[in-house]
């Protein structure tokens, strides 16, 4: 997949998961003292470090990330949306050695940590760089949405789902790590565990479509020569018709864990 569409699929994310996105961003909001410095590690396109910026209003916002381009395309937002004054981008590989970012009043991790080749060393420089009494807010996922209804199609993502688990763990992803036990190993005191159940129905958002397509593409994408013939020329089919669906659904289960840095 193309910079461009993972891109796409990442503001897509937001679009369509807006509600989740909201509930989490005004919970860890609520959380944060005033005047804080948030560091947002992997921040992508950006969306935890311009909703941050836009829910704390007198925030300073860092955004770090390995590819230049997703920090450009984040700039770019923070200038549309008026917060270019307040977020600074970081280009930096998160699993070399890390750059001062810190005293952070608050650390937000969203779908980062799982790609950390070394979690235990990621975590140890997420406490170096909070402020003692500092707020760590780590969201994770279990997979990307599944969003076909009939019993066909579900069975096709299923299979997909499976082989998709298969290519993280040889990649040596950390995926469905308990992050409590990491974080309190880590030396954090945890605080909070929260799962949000993510199950929405038609009619969906205008977006939803475009976001399952994109969605689909990239699961093509990396099954190439993974999955059989018949299985690929189905993805293809069902590809090909989702912008024409009006029964699709997205369900997708997030899980947030809040630890703090003792003081």
């Amino acid at each position: 997949m193309t910079h461009s569409h993972f891109a796409e699929l990442l503001d897509l994310d937001a679009d369509v998961l807006h509600e989740y996105h909201h509930d989490l961003i005004d919970w860890i909001g609520s959380l944060t003292p005033d005047r804080p410095l948030v560091v947002d590690l992997g921040a992508g396109t950006g969306t935890g470090a311009l909703a941050l910026a836009r829910r704390l209003p007198d925030a300073r916002v860092v955004a770090v990330d390995v590819s230049e381009p997703m920090l450009e395309h984040l700039r770019n937002k923070a200038r549309e949306l008026g917060v270019a004054d307040r977020i600074r981008t970081v280009q930096a590989d998160l699993d070399e050695s890390w750059p001062a970012l810190g005293p952070a009043d608050l650390v937000w991790a969203s779908a980062s940590l799982h790609h950390m080749a070394d979690p235990g060393h990621a975590l140890a420089q997420v406490r170096a760089t909070l402020r003692p009494g500092g707020l760590l807010a780590v969201a994770e996922l279990d997979s990307f949405p599944r969003f076909l209804p009939d019993e066909a199609g579900a069975a096709l993502e299923e299979r997909c789902h499976a082989v998709l688990a298969e290519i993280r763990a040889e990649a040596g992803l950390h995926m469905n790590e308990d992050w409590g036990v990491r974080l309190a190993g880590a030396g954090f005191t945890v605080e909070a565990e929260r799962r949000f159940d993510i199950d929405l129905r038609p009619p969906l958002p205008a977006a939803a479509g475009r976001y399952a397509q994109v969605s689909f593409q990239r699961t093509r994408h990396r099954l190439e020569g993974r999955l059989d013939a018949d299985d690929l020329a189905a993805l293809d089919t069902i590809t090909a018709g989702l912008l024409d669906r009006d029964d699709l659904t997205v369900q997708a289960t997030r899980t947030v864990w809040l630890a703090r840095r003792p003081g």
